[in-house]
């Protein structure tokens, strides 16, 4: 067995995924709109908006991360005991 062995559940949702994208492209074409707007009947616009959507939150977040980080010693140098001592069997 290889290191880097294909994880099936992984690929099974990948397949899912893509094969709904297709499926929602293709109802696109099948469906007939009544866009309030001009830019709203052009073919693949709201997949088009979702991912410039997604890609605004992913790139603020890292533009974000640097005012939000915080040292692995935020908390203290023990952040998970709060004086008290927790044995497990």
């Amino acid at each position: 067995m290889s290191e880097h062995a294909p994880n099936k559940a992984a690929s099974w949702a990948q397949r899912l995924l893509i094969l709904a994208c297709a499926a929602s492209i293709v109802a696109g074409f099948l469906i007939e709109h009544h866009p309030h707007f001009a830019f709203e009947a052009w073919p693949g616009f709201f997949a088009i908006f979702g991912f410039a959507a997604y890609c605004f939150i992913v790139l603020s977040a890292k533009a974000l991360r640097p005012l939000l980080r915080r040292e692995e010693t935020y908390y203290g140098d023990d952040a998970g005991s709060n004086g008290h001592e927790v044995k497990h069997d």
